[in-house]
């Protein structure tokens, strides 16, 4: 039942990714979408569960907080250091980006859809009714997956194959995390963790590069609409899946 869930997340996604190449005409309504999307996934979704799953303390702080810092302060030092090496090497940026920083961010959003399939998996051997609750909010914010995993590694300059590889490797994520429950499972603190730690690194996505990038180009109201639609509708999908 877990994996055949999955399949839904996987459709889910490919329809995100489907959506984010049809109105590449619209960059920054794209990018401005992206960014709320990626905010609401971490302010609303990833960051709530992991301090459930990781609220023990470590030196007074949440260990969840703590790799939530970390995760932001990595993202930074490695699209610093990316940035440096190709400029040490006079490689050329695409726009004043680094493809790189693109690719991995969409690894980290296909192992991110890996995790949800091993919740999908974890919640169904714990019960038919917490199994349905965590798949529908999966399944649901998968589009947004997708939509941000084309998105991410085209808007660093990555070519169009690149990105619909990452796509297709995050839509088959959720299908292969579902399936390894059948092996094994994740004790609940340390996916906590990892859902604090990713959820650092989005968030840096979103307001250092994402955001700046949108509202820097067409600083316009459509695109901060549309950056207020991403969050609200991770909000309904978070309020409709509690």
């Amino acid at each position: 039942m877990a994996v055949f869930v999955a399949l839904g997340a996987f459709l889910m996604t490919l329809a995100g990714g489907w959506t984010a190449q049809r109105v590449t005409d619209r960059r920054h309504l794209v990018l401005g979408l992206a960014g709320g999307l990626m905010l609401g996934v971490v302010g609303l979704d990833l960051l709530p569960e992991a301090l459930e799953a990781a609220g023990h303390e470590v030196f007074g702080v949440p260990a969840a907080l703590l790799l939530f810092v970390a995760g932001f302060l990595l993202a930074h030092l490695v699209e610093r250091l990316l940035a440096a090496r190709q400029a040490a090497h006079g490689a050329e940026e695409t726009d004043g980006r680094t493809p790189e920083v693109g690719l991995t961010a969409a690894a980290a959003m296909v192992g991110h859809s890996a995790m949800d399939g091993v919740a999908i998996g974890a919640a169904f051997q714990v019960g038919g009714g917490m199994g349905v609750a965590v798949a529908l909010a999966v399944v649901a914010h998968d589009f947004a997956d997708g939509f941000n995993t084309y998105t991410l590694t085209r808007a660093y300059g990555n070519a169009r194959r690149k990105a619909l590889v990452m796509l297709f490797a995050d839509a088959a994520a959720p299908i292969v995390g579902a399936a390894s429950t059948l092996l094994f499972t994740i004790p609940e603190p340390l996916l906590g963790g990892y859902l604090g730690f990713f959820g650092g690194a989005l968030l840096y996505l979103a307001a250092a590069e994402i955001l700046p990038e949108a509202h820097h180009a067409h600083p316009a109201r459509s695109t901060l609409l549309c950056t207020v639609a991403g969050a609200a509708f991770i909000w309904l999908v978070v309020g409709i899946a509690g």
